[in-house]
């Protein structure tokens, strides 16, 4: 090397000598003299946390390296490690995590020399956490240490370097989920956002659905919103499917993905099929919303609140094929909020036991509150309505009172004469429900029939394709043959009981019955056979409310009919009745 150039390196490789043995052992001795033998003399605390049960599932390289803290500990000088890992799948931004509170406690206790994790996050998403952590740490003489340093939080610059790291933590967790909440709106006012898909549809694309192609599925869901067009009540379908024994399908997800079991209903699967608009062909988000609450010093996030439409992030009608119209979508609304007996006398609710014809149809003209009906007499035959929405909520006199007989005979005299010449329709289309509904449910099993034969004859299949050699895998394939066998039996079974034991459709006698019966509805209206249920809801079919007022010698009737149509009706009053 030339003379020039070494005189010119010597000073300079001099210079970074002295800064090299200047700095470095000060670093080392800063970073050591941290952990002391009362340190050491305690217990190291290894915290594992992963935010999500996706997370613990999928990223093993992050949970291997939180793991690889035990060797850090060791190097450090500490020969007892324990690992709290109960915090898997488990948020730090405020929610309950027991091997966090586990790990306070002991470093109140005073048997934790050092805390180690791979970042500030891992332990606490939150300040309160953090900074709690670093309060008790700080009282007991605890360090905090991750793949970098050993840190004290007695030492002002410690504090102020964790309590950074703390704030970035959170600062993070904020931005992220700000942007991934804004990336959601910015794709649902264009319906293009999927979470997850309701039965009987599937994705087509990433941002498409349609109607599911398994014919059985699609004739399960159509199922229900024709029984809901018959019945006008949830509880009847419900009540419907169990007696008949119509499964319906359900999406489960597991380790192989989305699959479709089938069920017997419960009543919140029919309500959830019967006012989930995706079945109308809309697209709607925001329906529901989170609730945050505090608990016991600690965030309590409840999910699933429902919002009013008006609330609703997006709606867009005819989005997609639905299984009914959007019309009628929002008739089977307007039916359901109509049956709600908790929403007080403003709405009509459902159709209950009990003789009073009108019951949940009668306002009072006075105060427009819907009447109350009362029984009494012997067996409680003697049916009165009576306005007490003042004496109630005012405790003043009752608006109105009256007898029911005579009203009630008033109005269904009235509706059967408007609905006489509906009389022999209704005859055909019992003749043809009846067929429908014999129909119906055998179509159903047989559907399921089909799809318990298929999956017996593909348990074959796998079963004849496995390596005879292997026992115990051929064991386990014959079972579930087995079992599938089974089920085809039984399906088979009741498909022949239902053929044999139901007629395919009225005989010639019911069938004339039935006519007769239509041309004379007020025959069918008395008949012992017909129910009181029945009758009422016929006449919420056709009537939307009725006003009543109270003279001194006549109860005034103001009938509005479905349509818009209306009739007024007088009926002589009871002279012995309360009034007003």
């Amino acid at each position: 090397m030339p003379m020039e150039v070494r005189r010119r390196l010597l000073p300079l490789l001099e210079i970074l000598l002295r800064e090299v043995t200047k700095t470095e052992p000060e670093t080392r001795g800063r970073t050591m003299s941290r952990i002391t033998p009362d340190h050491l003399s305690r217990r190291a605390f290894v915290y594992v946390r992963q935010s999500t049960l996706d997370q613990v599932l999928r990223n093993h390289e992050s949970r291997r390296r939180q793991y690889g803290l035990d060797r850090r500990a060791r190097q450090l000088g500490w020969s007892e490690v324990t690992v709290i890992d109960d915090d898997l799948g488990r948020s730090g931004g405020g929610a309950a995590r027991p091997g966090f509170e586990r790990l306070l406690v002991a470093i109140c206790e005073g048997v934790v020399g050092v805390v180690l994790a791979v970042e500030a996050s891992r332990l606490a998403r939150n300040g309160r956490d953090w900074h709690t952590l670093l309060e008790f740490c700080g009282l007991v003489g605890c360090l905090l240490a991750d793949e970098d340093g050993v840190y004290d939080p007695r030492f002002p610059n410690d504090r102020l370097l964790l309590g950074m790291q703390g704030a970035m933590s959170e600062m993070e967790l904020s931005v992220l989920r700000q942007r991934s909440l804004e990336a959601l709106r910015q794709k649902a006012p264009r319906g293009e956002l999927f979470l997850t898909v309701t039965v009987g549809y599937v994705k087509v694309r990433h941002d498409r659905i349609a109607i599911d192609p398994d014919l059985r599925v699609r004739e399960a869901i159509g199922l229900v919103f024709a029984k809901f067009a018959a019945f006008g009540s949830i509880r009847q379908v419900h009540l419907w499917l169990r007696q008949e024994r119509i499964r319906l399908p359900a999406v489960e997800s597991g380790e192989d993905g989305r699959r479709i079991v089938w069920k017997l209903p419960v009543y919140n699967t029919i309500h959830h099929l019967l006012t989930n608009p995706i079945y109308g062909g809309a697209y709607a988000f925001g329906r529901t919303a989170s609730r945050v609450t505090v608990e016991n010093g600690r965030k309590r996030v409840v999910r699933g609140h429902r919002r009013d439409r008006a609330d609703w992030e997006g709606l867009i009608t005819e989005h997609h094929e639905g299984y009914i119209s959007w019309a009628e979508f929002e008739r089977n609304q307007a039916v359901i909020a109509e049956n709600a007996n908790s929403k007080g006398l403003m709405v009509r609710g459902s159709v209950r036991r009990g003789d009073a014809l009108l019951a949940g149809l009668l306002r009072c003209g006075h105060c427009g509150r819907r009447l109350h009906v009362s029984y009494s007499g012997k067996g409680g035959y003697c049916v009165r309505y009576s306005c007490r929405g003042a004496h109630i909520n005012h405790g003043t006199e009752r608006c109105i009172s009256f007898g029911g007989m005579r009203v009630d005979a008033a109005v269904w005299a009235e509706t059967l004469r408007l609905l006489a010449p509906l009389g022999i329709e209704a005859a055909l289309a019992a003749i043809e429900t009846r067929r429908s509904d014999v129909f119906e449910t055998r179509r159903q099993s047989e559907l399921a029939l089909t799809q318990a034969r298929y999956e017996a004859e593909l348990a074959r299949r796998q079963y004849d394709a496995v390596d005879p050699d292997a026992r115990l895998v051929a064991a386990e394939l014959e079972r579930r043959w087995n079992d599938r066998l089974v089920e085809v039996r039984r399906l088979e079974e009741r498909v022949a009981t239902l053929t044999a034991v139901q007629p395919a459709a009225p005989s010639v006698d019911d069938r004339d019955r039935l006519m007769s019966l239509g041309g004379d509805l007020e025959r069918a209206w008395h008949h012992p056979d017909a129910k009181a249920e029945t009758r009422k809801r016929i006449l919420r079919a056709a009537l939307v409310e009725i006003v009543v007022t109270l003279a001194d010698d006549a109860i005034g009737l103001v009938l509005y009919w479905q349509g818009g149509d209306h009739t007024r009706l007088s009926v002589p009053r009871n002279l012995t009745g309360q009034h007003r």
